[in-house]
């Protein structure tokens, strides 16, 4: 028996990608923009090992066909290339500028918020030209389209503060909305944190946590909406495959945490101590105002929308999810 390819292992936590995809029935055809990010490349995996048609929207085809050796992974470097004739099922648009790579300079929020405006407009515009129009449009966006907030539980009916993540994800939802004029089903995923060990916020942190050097940030009292990475492809699928599912829905798990309680669990997960804090000042000081809503304030997002459709969670508890995930390390 031949060993199947990285594209389509289990991942950190064991679960098959073919797994992740099993909502969606019979075979689709599937348009994915951002696919080989961390979030992208396990749900093409996992809709290509499920038999569906995916076609991936990647400038840097060589990069792409390394990350998707598999022939039933369709490689686009432009929307133009797609004939007008084509036939999509669906499309998942996740493609975007990392926010949370660096200082918010002037150059960088533009280049955020046009990385995002100008792959989903192109979507649209691809929508409107398709002689047979997709059935549904799941378009990325975070949970920072809440803004800043307290202790305050948050569903997909409440109000947003203002700042900076709002301004992106408002601006992006309101792009990906003239989808829906078009008669395409339209899903807004507020995503929030997602975690797995094989790259995102966990890669990045693990480093130092292995090395005992974890350290909570600020006051620590700050609510982190987190979402595992499989969960989200799950939902991604839910999404596509559930006709009731429509504008927002967030993309986190059932149970948010403070940054106290979550430097708690990783650390427990590496079997290292923790024991120091960032203060607040010194992270202002680095990285201005994207400190200020990224890592010293948060939201606790609940996914109401998604468990009132009968979406399930497989990792609730976040001790439990990352003990799975650094089981193997």
């Amino acid at each position: 028996m031949s060993t199947p390819s990285a594209s389509f292992a289990p991942s950190a936590s064991g679960d098959p990608a073919t797994d992740l995809a099993s909502a969606l029935a019979g075979q689709r055809a599937i348009l994915v923009t951002g696919g080989t990010g961390f979030i992208g490349r396990r749900l093409v995996s996992a809709l290509a090992a499920a038999g569906h048609r995916v076609t991936v929207l990647s400038r840097g085809h060589a990069r792409a066909r390394g990350v998707f050796p598999d022939p039933r992974v369709h490689l686009v470097s432009s929307l133009n290339e797609i004939p007008d004739d084509a036939v999509f099922d669906g499309i998942v648009n996740l493609a975007g500028e990392p926010i949370g790579d660096g200082p918010w300079t002037r150059r960088r929020r533009l280049r955020i918020l046009l990385s995002r405006l100008r792959t989903t407009r192109r979507v649209v515009r691809l929508i409107a030209r398709l002689h047979h129009r997709p059935g549904v449009l799941v378009s990325g966006s975070a949970v920072g389209w809440y803004g800043a907030w307290d202790a305050t539980p948050l569903s997909e009916d409440s109000p947003a503060h203002a700042g900076f993540s709002h301004t992106v994800c408002a601006a992006w939802e309101r792009e990906a909305a003239k989808a829906a004029q078009l008669g395409t089903r339209t899903v807004l995923l507020r995503t929030g944190l997602v975690l797995d060990r094989d790259g995102g916020m966990l890669a990045r942190m693990a480093p130092a946590f292995r090395l005992g050097l974890g350290a909570g940030l600020g006051s620590g009292d700050q609510f982190m909406s987190w979402v595992h990475r499989d969960d989200l492809v799950r939902l991604i699928v839910h999404a596509l495959a559930a006709p009731e599912v429509t504008g927002p829905l967030n993309g986190t798990a059932p149970t948010p945490v403070t940054n106290r309680a979550f430097t708690r669990a990783l650390a427990k997960a590496l079997h290292r101590p923790a024991l120091l804090r960032v203060p607040g000042s010194a992270l202002r000081l680095m990285l201005g105002d994207m400190a200020e809503e990224l890592l010293l304030s948060g939201q606790r997002v609940l996914p109401e929308a998604a468990l009132r459709q009968g979406f399930r969670f497989r990792h609730e508890d976040l001790d439990q999810a990352l003990a799975d995930m650094f089981a193997a390390a």
